[in-house]
C-alpha cells in the first residue's frame, strides 16, 4: 500500500469551459478549507465526510481519536399502515366546524386526523483509535485539522518530538468505503489500537484476517417496548467491516478478538465498509433476502486489491466531476476614498483588513475565528466557503441510489436525535435540494425522485382511505418507510396534506433545468398526475364561487380566532393555494410539452385554476397568511410559508405582480430578521427574488455568527465551528423532545448555496436575469462560473466594481431563445446547442466557439 508518484489526467472541469477575455481573474480567494485549531470537543466541532450513503464525523483527537459512523438505511421500525378508516368521519366534523367559523374547536377536533409518529434515524457506530502515551505530549503549535472542500478530504497533523503524524480521511462513492490513512514521518514510528463499537444492539469481533466485523440490528419500533408487553418486530439488520493494512515491517496483534493493535509501522490504512438488510420501504426486515454480512465482505473484496493511491484517485475523479462544475470568486472594491473625495486604486484581497487573515498565513486562522470576525470584516471569501460548503454537503449526503437526505443529511450521533432526523415536508426536505439544479448538481436530486415515487404508492392508500379521494397525498413528516399519514399530535404541525404537492414542484423544476423529456414523460408526469388528482378532489366549493381547502393550516403557525381563542385550523391558507396554483400551472405546461393538453385531467385543471382564490393583501399591507385576516400572535414566526408564491414558487414576480411584491416586501419587514438559519436563508432568497440586494445581503450577514455549543439555547441561529447551523431548542411536544441545536444543518447550507445563486442569476424558461440582487458595495468584484438556468443554459458572469463586465452562456440540451435582462436593459439572444457565447457589458455577443 506504500504510495508512489502518480499523476491523474482529467478532462477539463465544466467551470473551465469558459473564461473571460477582458478580466484578470487572479485568484484572491482563500483555499476552500474548513480549519480548526484543535481537536473537537463537541459533535459540532467534528468534520463531516460522506459518500451519499456512508458518513463519518472526524473528531481529530490526538492520543484518542473517534470516527462516528452513519449508514443511511439504518432506521427504526418496519413498513407501516398509513391509513385511518375513522378519518372520513373526523374530516366531516372538522369541515363543519370550520364552515361555522368555530376555528378553535376545529383545531381540537383535527387531532382525530393525526396518526402515529415517524420512525427514527439511527447511527452505525464508532471507530476508536488509541495511540500510545507519547501522543499526549505532542508539540504545541504543530496541530492542524481541516476539511478540504476541493478534495472532500479531512486531514489531521501534529508532531510528537521529531515525528510528524498525519491522518487522512475520505468517503469514496466509487468504492463505497470510508478510507483512513495514518502515517508517520519516521519509519516504524506508528503504533496504535483500533476497535469498532456501536450504541445499537450488536456483536463485534476481530478475526485473523486483520478485520473487525460488527453485526447489529436497529429497533423494530421507535421506542423499545417493555419486556412482555408487545412483540418487538425484527428491525433492520446491519454489518460493518473494518479492514486494517500496514506497511512492510509493521505488526498487527489481535487483542481478545475485540481489538487490533498495530506496532512499528510506517503507515496504516483502514477501510470501513457497511451495508444493511433494508430492501426498500415496502419489504419487512424479517422478509428481506439481503444478507448484510456477505454484501459487506463482497464490497470489501472488490476494493481491497486497490492501492490507497488508486482509491483516492477514483474518489477525486468522482467527487471533483461534481464539485468542480461551479466556481465562485468574490472580493471587495479595489477603490478607496481619499480625504478630498477622489479615489485611489489599491490591491485588496477578498479576505479582510486583519493581517493575520492574509492568504499566506491561512493555516494560522481557524474557521471559527473567521465566523467571529465576519460581522466586522465581512470577508467575501467566507461567503465563497459557505456557498461551496453547501454544495459539498449535498454531494456528500445524496447520490444516485442512496436514501433521500434527511434532517441532518446523513450525520447523526444519537439513538433519539432531534426531530427523529426525519425528513420534514413543510420546508426542510425541499430546502435540502434547492441548490441541486442552479448549483449544477442535478444527479444529487435523484434520491428525491425515487422517494417521491415511494410516497406516491403509500400516499394513494392514505388518500383513498383517509380522505376518500383519488391520487396520492403526503403530510408534514415522513421516514425511510415512506410514511404518508399525518404526524402524531396537534394539528398546527400534523395536519398539512400539501407535502407531496410541494415535492412535486421539484419534478417540473428538474425538467425546466435539464429539458429531459424522457424524465418528464416517464417519471415526472405520472407523479404529477396523481398529485393533481388528489388536489382536484381535495378542493371543495366554497362561498363566492371559489374553490377552497378545508381543513387548512399554515405550517406550524397559530392564529387568534375572532372569538379570541388560539387556533390553527381554518380554510384555504395562502400557502395551500399557492402550492396548488403552482402544481396546476406545472402540469398544464408539462401536458403541452408532452402533447397531452387535451387530456380530460388537464381540462379539469384549467377549470379549477379559474376558481382558485387570489393571494390577498391584509389591512396592514402585508400578504395575508390565512384566508381571513386573523390576528397573528407571533409576527416574527420562523416560517414564511405565505410567501411561497414568490420563492420557491413563480406566481409572484417583480414584473407581473408589483402590488403583491410590495406586500411581500412589507411582510418580510414585519416578520423580522430573527430566526433559525434555514429561515434566514429562505428570507435571503425571497429578498433576492424581489431584486433587493441590500436586504438579501443583510440576511447573509445575519446568519454568520459563532455559536457556543455549551450555551446553544442562548442562540436563535448561527454557526458552529464546523459550520453546521444551530436551531433554537423550541419544543414541539414532549414525545419529540428538545432540539440539540443541530437538526437543521443540512437545510441551512444547501439553501444558503441556492440563495447566493439566486442573488447572482435568476431565470424562467424564456428569461435570464443577470446579477439581479448583487450587493455591489460588498461583492464589488467577482466571477461565478457554471451556474445553471432554466432552459438548460449554463451561466458564467464576471463583474467589476459592481458592474457587469462579461458573461458567457452555453447549452448542451437544445437550441433556445433567451431574453437577457440586466438593470433595465433587455436583449434577445439565440443559443445554439454546443456553442459558447461571450457577451460584453452592453449585452452584445463578442465571441462564439464550439465546445
Amino acid at each position: 500500500m506504500e504510495d508512489g508518484d502518480w499523476v491523474l489526467v482529467r478532462k477539463p472541469a465544466e467551470k473551465d469551459f469558459w473564461n473571460p477575455t477582458s478580466m484578470d481573474l487572479a485568484d484572491t480567494s482563500k483555499p476552500l478549507k474548513v480549519t480548526f485549531s484543535g481537536p473537537a470537543k463537541h459533535w459540532t466541532d467534528a468534520i463531516p465526510i460522506g459518500n451519499g450513503r456512508l458518513g463519518a464525523m472526524v473528531w481529530g483527537g490526538i492520543a484518542s481519536e473517534t470516527l462516528q459512523l452513519n449508514e443511511d438505511t439504518l432506521w427504526t421500525g418496519v413498513p407501516g399502515d398509513y391509513t385511518n378508516p375513522e378519518a372520513p368521519a373526523a374530516l366531516a366534523e372538522v369541515r363543519k366546524l370550520v364552515d361555522n367559523g368555530d376555528y378553535a374547536e376545529a383545531t381540537k377536533a383535527a387531532v382525530k386526523l393525526s396518526d402515529h409518529p415517524s420512525d427514527v434515524y439511527q447511527l452505525l457506530g464508532d471507530i476508536k483509535l488509541e495511540f500510545d502515551e507519547s501522543h499526549v505530549k505532542y508539540t504545541e503549535g504543530t496541530y492542524s485539522r481541516e476539511l478540504d472542500l476541493e478534495t472532500a478530504t479531512a486531514r489531521v497533523k501534529y508532531s510528537v518530538g521529531d515525528v510528524e503524524f498525519a491522518r487522512e480521511h475520505f468517503a469514496s462513492n466509487p468504492g463505497q468505503v470510508i478510507v483512513t490513512k495514518i502515517s508517520a514521518s519516521k519509519p516504524g514510528s506508528l503504533s496504535f489500537t483500533v476497535s469498532l463499537d456501536s450504541k445499537l444492539h450488536h456483536h463485534s469481533q476481530a478475526n485473523r484476517q486483520n478485520q473487525i466485523i460488527l453485526q447489529g440490528s436497529c429497533p423494530g419500533k421507535r421506542i423499545q417496548p417493555k419486556v412482555g408487553l408487545n412483540e418487538n418486530p425484527k428491525g433492520i439488520q446491519f454489518t460493518a467491516v473494518l479492514d486494517l493494512q500496514v506497511s512492510q515491517g509493521g505488526v498487527i496483534h489481535n487483542i481478545d478478538d475485540k481489538k487490533l493493535k498495530v506496532e512499528g509501522s510506517d503507515w496504516a490504512v483502514l477501510l470501513l465498509v457497511a451495508s444493511s438488510s433494508f430492501d426498500g420501504p415496502f419489504t419487512m426486515p424479517s422478509d428481506s433476502k439481503k444478507d448484510p454480512t456477505s454484501e459487506t465482505l463482497n464490497a470489501l473484496k472488490s476494493i481491497k486489491t486497490l492501492s490507497y493511491s488508486d482509491l483516492y484517485a477514483h474518489h477525486l475523479d468522482d467527487y471533483q466531476n461534481l464539485f468542480h462544475r461551479v466556481s465562485l470568486q468574490l472580493s471587495k472594491s479595489s477603490k478607496s476614498n481619499l480625504g478630498d473625495g477622489s479615489l485611489e486604486m489599491k490591491e485588496v484581497k477578498s479576505s479582510t483588513k486583519n493581517s493575520h487573515f492574509s492568504k499566506s498565513n491561512d493555516g494560522a486562522v481557524s474557521t471559527a475565528e473567521r465566523v467571529k470576525s465576519f460581522q466586522t470584516d465581512e470577508d467575501p471569501s467566507f461567503v465563497e466557503l459557505l456557498f461551496q460548503y453547501g454544495r459539498y454537503l449535498l454531494i456528500s449526503s445524496s447520490r444516485p441510489g442512496t436514501q433521500v437526505s434527511n434532517l441532518q443529511g446523513i450525520w447523526n450521533k444519537d439513538i433519539e436525535p432531534a426531530w427523529d432526523c426525519a425528513p420534514h415536508l413543510n420546508i426542510n426536505l425541499q430546502m435540502n435540494y434547492w441548490p441541486s439544479l442552479p448549483c449544477n448538481l442535478k444527479e444529487c436530486q435523484e434520491p428525491l425522485f425515487d422517494f417521491i415515487s415511494s410516497l406516491a404508492i403509500n400516499g394513494s392508500k392514505t388518500a383513498k382511505v383517509n380522505y376518500e379521494t383519488s391520487g396520492w397525498v403526503a403530510h408534514q413528516v415522513t421516514d425511510i418507510w415512506a410514511k404518508t399519514s399525518p404526524d402524531r399530535g396537534e394539528a398546527v404541525w400534523a395536519l398539512w396534506p400539501m407535502g407531496g404537492a410541494w415535492l412535486c414542484t421539484h419534478l417540473w423544476e428538474h425538467f425546466t433545468y435539464t429539458m429531459d423529456k424522457d424524465f418528464l414523460k416517464n417519471k415526472a408526469y405520472p407523479l404529477l398526475e396523481g398529485c393533481t388528482s388528489f388536489l382536484l378532489d381535495w378542493l371543495i366549493e366554497g362561498p363566492g364561487g371559489y374553490l377552497e381547502t378545508n381543513p387548512s393550516t399554515s405550517p406550524e403557525h397559530m392564529f387568534v380566532a375572532p372569538d379570541g381563542k388560539p387556533a390553527s385550523v381554518s380554510y384555504s391558507s395562502t400557502m395551500d393555494i399557492a402550492i396548488i396554483r403552482e402544481v396546476f400551472s406545472e402540469i398544464v405546461s408539462a401536458a403541452e410539452v408532452l402533447g397531452r393538453k387535451d387530456d380530460a385531467l388537464i381540462g379539469k385543471v384549467r377549470e379549477a385554476q379559474a376558481k382558485l382564490p387570489p393571494t390577498k393583501i391584509a389591512r396592514d399591507g402585508s400578504i395575508m397568511e390565512w384566508a381571513v385576516d386573523f390576528q397573528d400572535p407571533e409576527v416574527h414566526h420562523r416560517h414564511v410559508s405565505h410567501l411561497f408564491g414568490l420563492f420557491p414558487g413563480h406566481m409572484i414576480t417583480v414584473e407581473k405582480t408589483p402590488d403583491l411584491c410590495k406586500a411581500v416586501d412589507f411582510t418580510l419587514f414585519k416578520r423580522g430578521e430573527e430566526g433559525p438559519g434555514w429561515s434566514t436563508t429562505w428570507k435571503t432568497a425571497l429578498w433576492a427574488r424581489l431584486h433587493n440586494s441590500e436586504h438579501a445581503y443583510r440576511m447573509v450577514k445575519h446568519l454568520i455568527s459563532l455559536v457556543d455549543p455549551t450555551h446553544e439555547a442562548d442562540f436563535e441561529g448561527g454557526l458552529y465551528s464546523n459550520l453546521f447551523t444551530a436551531h433554537p431548542p423550541f419544543q414541539i411536544d414532549a414525545n419529540f423532545g428538545v432540539s440539540t441545536g443541530v437538526a437543521s444543518n443540512m437545510q441551512l447550507y444547501t439553501s444558503f448555496s441556492a440563495a447566493v445563486a439566486e442573488m447572482l442569476v435568476q431565470s424562467t424558461m424564456k428569461d435570464l436575469y443577470l446579477l439581479p440582487a448583487l450587493p455591489r458595495d460588498k461583492w464589488a468584484n467577482g466571477c461565478v462560473k457554471g451556474l445553471k438556468a432554466r432552459g438548460g443554459v449554463t451561466v458564467n458572469i464576471c463583474w467589476q466594481e459592481g458592474d457587469l463586465e462579461e458573461f458567457g452562456l452555453w447549452s448542451m440540451e437544445e437550441n433556445s431563445v433567451k431574453r437577457l435582462h440586466y438593470r433595465g436593459t433587455t436583449i434577445t439572444a439565440k443559443i445554439s446547442t454546443g456553442k459558447v457565447y461571450t457577451f460584453n457589458r452592453q449585452l452584445k455577443c463578442v465571441k462564439t466557439y464550439s465546445l
